[in-house]
């Protein structure tokens, strides 16, 4: 399912953790630039900012299930 480029932020926030879960699939995965439908640069961001929010415990590593 490729999301349009209406809803997508062009600045991915760390802090925003509602976003960014959004992007990250029920294993707590990335999910690939063909299924998010950004730009490269836009898909950078986005996993700098899923990264930094781990680091600091805003999201999880891996989802329990």
């Amino acid at each position: 399912m490729k999301r349009s480029k209406r809803d997508t932020p062009t600045v991915f926030d760390y802090k925003d953790v509602k976003t960014l879960m959004r992007f990250i699939n029920a294993y707590g995965q990335i999910e690939p630039i063909g299924k998010t439908g950004l730009s490269d640069k836009q898909q950078r961001s986005l996993a700098v900012a899923i990264k930094r929010a781990r680091h600091l415990a805003l999201l999880p590593f891996v989802t329990s299930n």
